[in-house]
């Protein structure tokens, strides 16, 4: 019984890492904004 106390204790562990992970990701990464890029230019001869 002590055994799989700990395993189940493990498996929570493993789970609540990557559920903060996966939120750490979405949250505060991904709302860092990116540096501004300049628009491509569309294709076509570009005369002067």
């Amino acid at each position: 019984m002590e055994t799989f106390l700990e395993f189940l204790r493990e498996v929570l562990k493993g789970i609540v890492r990557e559920v903060s992970a996966y939120f750490f990701r979405k949250y505060i990464l991904e709302n860092k904004k990116t540096t501004l890029r300049r628009r491509k230019q569309k294709g076509g001869s570009h005369k002067k």
